[in-house]
């Protein structure tokens, strides 16, 4: 199969998340080709339905490859269910994303976001000295060859300490810098297979905040999560078709866990904090 090409500008795109699921959900998806440095089968695709047209991932099930900690044939799923939550949230940090049928079988189908056309702020950077500027938090030292070191840093920014809120929630495993795209004054945050573990897997880039209050807006979603997640609501028996009742549980639990103590969470001794590669 093909690296993945563009398919042409100038396609008709959907109005709306709403408008971009229907379409994913019931459009003629046409395999253009494959994103060749993902580590698992991940197609670029078009969906057409009714003059619509728009760019997308297609993940399937069938090309997925088997890890040591989740179980076998799931991150279609976890795609799903960190759509879900992303959405419950009211943030919309997740692209529009459904499970459907396709040309190789069930999998996750996700409105591909083709970033701005222009440069905006930086998200991520490389800088000398042991401080960050204003405007910035602090990752950590990265070996930037021949034997030296540079501060990583993050960009002090409402809508990446959101994210770093949902990954908390979603337990996100892999949050590399790669994984965070903007389009227009929207930041999105994609690739969740490995989410949603029962064990603490937490492992980002965006550490800035550690530590440190969390938001009242913050605390006021996560409120609401909670609810969504009780006992024989929606949220959370659309959760339970997507991950296992542990899961569900752990996610609970979670939630929970940074109302009662109001701060970010701070790296734990167990699990590497960071992803490798970082970006």
């Amino acid at each position: 199969m093909p690296a993945a090409e563009r398919i042409p500008a100038g396609r008709v795109s959907p109005a709306s998340d709403a408008d971009a699921v229907e379409l994913l959900a019931r459009g003629e998806l046409t395999v253009r080709g494959r994103i060749r440095e993902a580590s698992n089968a991940v197609l670029y695709c078009s969906v057409s339905y009714e003059g619509r047209e728009a760019a997308c991932v297609y993940k399937p099930v069938a090309g997925e490859r088997p890890l040591w900690d989740f179980p076998d044939g799931t991150l279609a799923q976890r795609e799903m269910a960190a759509y879900e939550v992303s959405e419950a949230t009211g943030w919309g940090l997740v692209p529009p994303t459904v499970l459907r049928d396709g040309p190789h079988g069930e999998g996750m189908c996700q409105l591909w976001i083709d970033g701005p056309q222009e440069e905006g702020p930086e998200l991520l950077a490389l800088v000398e000295g042991d401080e960050p500027s204003d405007g910035w938090k602090a990752i950590g030292f990265a070996d930037v060859g021949e034997g030296r070191t540079a501060l990583l840093v993050h960009a002090d920014d409402e809508r990446l300490r959101r994210l770093a809120v949902l990954d908390a929630v979603i337990n996100n495993a892999d949050r590399k810098g790669g994984h965070l795209l903007t389009a227009g004054e929207r930041l999105y945050g994609i690739d969740h297979g490995v989410t949603f573990n029962a064990e603490d897997k937490l492992r980002t880039l965006l550490w800035g905040w550690a530590g440190e209050p969390l938001s009242a807006e913050a605390v006021e979603v996560l409120g609401s999560l909670r609810d969504g997640l009780g006992a024989g609501a929606p949220l959370g028996l659309r959760l339970g078709e997507l991950i296992t009742g542990p899961e569900v549980d752990a996610l609970r639990a979670r939630v929970d866990a940074l109302l009662a103590s109001g701060l970010h969470p701070a790296p734990g001794g167990d699990w590497p904090a960071i992803p490798w590669p970082p970006v």
